[in-house]
């Protein structure tokens, strides 16, 4: 049934990623993690050590591939598997490990330019950070742009400076609305992805974050649920009573709220996430992740609502 929202040709009362690609390419596409082996700024002393509080060893690329694999390689094999199911289907590399602007611009083009050119292939994500953004990089994406559909994937996660001071993210958001900008004037294509439930944040704190992004209108958004995962500075402080985590009740009426403040039009790449089950501490209610999709669109449809309907410009 057909939920009368302009982007949407089902029950959703948002703008969902996977109807953004059905409308774009008009058949399946997947996306394929590429691991270039990169690293952070506030992992290698550069701006701090250690990394964000909630981040795995992996770099939050947990899902990603083998980096002594070329991009090539990384992509065939998981393109060899989803080939024997959907033949036809489409893919986008998905630079998703670590920083992947924090390397040297011929390196990182290189990558980048080898995964254009890959077999159905119709795109590029990368996912970095908005202060590692050099005009040479952007200079470098966009020629990127002309040669294939990207997106840059910015990791804000929140717009306090207390907060992101809390959990080691080494930047401002003054530094990320510089880095945003570099890319906002080239007219390329960006993703900001941001955390609930970030060590003592309020309901207040979230959709401030949330309003700003709406101001700055990105063509999409993730919003993801605060993950507490074994072996990360944020598990020690979790298990020491250092704060309490977002209930599951909480985080469905907050996305429900975020929903309503943003533009429309702007895609929602994620609304909550799956961590892995052995590495998860908290909360286990996040691993059933349809129940939560559910979920939210129930609440939305309780509400008589949809996405957009409270943005103000």
């Amino acid at each position: 049934m057909k939920s009368g929202f302009a982007y949407s040709s089902d029950n959703k009362r948002y703008y969902t990623y996977n109807y953004y690609l059905r409308k774009t390419y008009g058949k399946k596409v997947f996306k394929v993690p590429i691991n270039l082996g990169l690293t952070c700024p506030n992992r290698d002393g550069t701006k701090g050590t250690g990394g964000c509080t909630f981040c795995s060893a992996m770099l939050s690329g947990d899902f990603a591939g083998d980096p002594a694999l070329s991009v090539k390689e990384q992509f065939d094999i998981v393109r060899k598997k989803l080939h024997e199911k959907w033949n036809d289907a489409l893919y986008i590399p998905y630079f998703q490990a670590a920083t992947n602007t924090y390397a040297d611009v011929s390196f990182l083009k290189k990558a980048f330019f080898d995964a254009a050119e890959l077999e159905n292939a119709v795109g590029i994500n990368i996912a970095t950070r908005a202060d590692c953004i050099s005009d040479e990089c952007a200079d470098m994406l966009l020629e990127l742009s002309k040669k294939t559909n990207i997106e840059v994937e910015l990791g804000l996660q929140t717009v306090s400076d207390k907060t992101a001071k809390r959990i080691n993210r080494c930047h401002t958001y003054a530094e990320f609305l510089d880095g945003y900008k570099k890319l906002s004037d080239r007219g390329i294509n960006m993703c900001v992805h941001i955390i609930n439930g970030l060590p003592g944040e309020t309901h207040g704190d979230m959709i401030n974050t949330v309003s700003e992004v709406a101001r700055l209108h990105p063509h999409s958004v993730k919003i993801h649920l605060l993950h507490i995962i074994k072996g990360t500075r944020l598990c020690d402080e979790f298990l020491m009573g250092g704060f309490e985590q977002i209930s599951r009740e909480d985080y469905i009426s907050t996305v429900c709220d975020q929903l309503e403040i943003l533009p429309e039009d702007v895609v929602i790449a994620r609304i909550t996430g799956d961590g892995k089950r052995d590495e998860l501490v908290s909360p286990m209610w996040s691993l059933k992740k349809f129940c939560v999709l559910n979920d939210i669109d129930k609440e939305m449809l309780r509400r008589k609502s949809y996405q957009g309907i409270k943005f103000k410009l």
